[in-house]
């Protein structure tokens, strides 16, 4: 029996419409019509201005701060739902409060296991997102992941760089595993720095593992949140004898004085994505975009495709 293809549309939040209208771009199509009412206390209502019965339905939304996008996603799902559409995929580029992925200390809550509840209580049927703080948070949810890899964007973007003795860095024991994905690309090194915080976005000592001397070092992570590990990192690399030291970050969060400390930083410059929209562009900053990979995994997704052959890289 052949394969049956349902009409596909994709739809934005509020959060991600730059991105959104970009993929659907690059997808071939013109993003859905939905309107997010809102009322004077804040409270708000998505309502679909078509006919999404029978579709197979992309909302397209990263749950950055605030928080309403997440619940704005949530809506949109329900909404879907209730509209009898066949299948729903939430795409959500950036997953929020991925970070919270275990109890690290007493007394917490794993909040990347609510989202993840709350997104299938909501009856999405698959998510599609883009490189998790931790792979592992796959596990959390009993629906279908697909796990983009951000590397497939960074990769040739490196390469046309043209670096001659290139290192690959973590600026923390946690990324290393990310950092040697990377270096396979290159066959290169890797120096990691070990660092050590009194709390939350304030690091007390840094310690680098490696050789860097007259090296041209690229430092791997998933998140930029206030930039400070980056910055240190950058200077003690650069102390230790590094000829150049840049970074790659697939979600800019950039939140309080990020962008002030990149800017003040030894950096030449940090690569990310558009998962997040920049508060506003920076000479430091250099932004990939998703768009394209995202357009052929919902492609991909809507024919029943492979996913992993887009994470080839020449």
């Amino acid at each position: 029996m052949p394969l049956q293809f349902n009409p596909v549309k994709l739809f934005s939040g509020s959060g991600s419409t730059e991105l959104a209208n970009k993929i659907a771009d690059a997808y071939g199509q013109e993003l859905g019509d939905v309107v997010i009412s809102r009322f004077s206390d804040g409270e708000f209502q998505p309502h679909f201005n078509e006919s999404i019965r029978g579709c197979d339905v992309f909302l397209i939304q990263s749950t950055h701060q605030p928080t309403d996008n997440l619940m704005e996603l949530l809506m949109m799902v329900d909404a879907a739902r209730r509209a009898s559409s066949h299948y729903v995929s939430a795409v959500v580029p950036y997953f929020g409060l991925a970070r919270q992925d275990r109890k690290d200390k007493p007394r917490v809550a794993i909040s990347a296991k609510l989202v993840a509840n709350l997104l299938v209580a909501a009856g999405i049927n698959r998510i599609m997102t883009m490189d998790l703080h931790a792979a592992q948070i796959q596990g959390f949810f009993d629906i279908p992941v697909d796990h983009l890899d951000g590397s497939i964007i960074f990769v040739p973007y490196i390469k046309s760089l043209g670096l001659k003795a290139l290192t690959i860095a973590s600026p923390d024991m946690g990324g290393s595993y990310r950092a040697r994905g990377f270096a396979k690309f290159f066959n290169a090194e890797v120096v990691i720095c070990d660092k050590r915080r009194k709390r939350a976005n304030e690091i007390e000592s840094m310690t680098l593992i490696g050789d860097v001397t007259d090296q041209d070092i690229v430092l791997i992570d998933d998140i930029c949140d206030t930039a400070g590990t980056l910055a240190k990192a950058a200077g003690l690399i650069m102390e230790r004898g590094a000829r150049s030291v840049r970074a790659v970050c697939t979600h800019p969060v950039l939140s309080g004085k990020a962008y002030e400390t990149i800017e003040n930083s030894v950096l030449t410059e940090l690569i990310v994505t558009d998962t997040i929209p920049l508060k506003h562009p920076s000479p430091k900053i250099k932004v990939l975009s998703t768009a394209e990979l995202f357009a052929k995994a919902i492609n991909n997704v809507s024919e029943h495709g492979s996913i992993s052959q887009l994470f080839k890289v020449d």
